[in-house]
């Protein structure tokens, strides 16, 4: 079975582009940078995703650098040769799912939303049996 589950922040604005022909078809690249589970400094793997059809022109439209999202999908590798006569080997994720993974607070801090939820933590913490 081949299925990647990743959750990380956008390095830049993803990058969107149409096949052409009949019936253009979107593909959108972006990169996630995923945090490595290690005891000590933080490290990141990068890793190259596209989203192809009405999941790339939602990538396109919504997605933004330093957005946190979660993908799910499917490892794919290649290679092509590039000008310089050298092969390059590629790996990417095809995107089967993709959704945002940040709450509206961690986009607004300081907004509404921020003040009903720890209002709303407070008043849910009073009334628990076990505190």
């Amino acid at each position: 079975m081949n299925k990647v589950v990743l959750m990380g922040r956008l390095t830049k604005d993803p990058e969107a582009r149409y096949t052409t022909g009949e019936n253009p078809l979107c593909i959108t690249s972006y990169t996630l940078a995923v945090d490595r589970k290690n005891k000590g400094a933080k490290e990141a793997d990068f890793i190259r995703c596209k989203a192809f059809g009405r999941s790339g022109e939602f990538a396109d439209t919504y997605f933004k650098k330093g957005m946190r999202v979660s993908v799910s999908g499917r490892i794919q590798t290649g290679s092509y040769t590039n000008k310089e006569g050298v092969k390059v080997y590629t790996t990417d994720v095809v995107v089967e799912e993709q959704e945002f993974a940040q709450s509206k607070n961690e986009e607004k801090p300081n907004g509404i939303d921020g003040l009903i939820q720890d209002d709303f933590s407070e008043a849910t913490q009073e009334e628990l049996p076990f505190n």
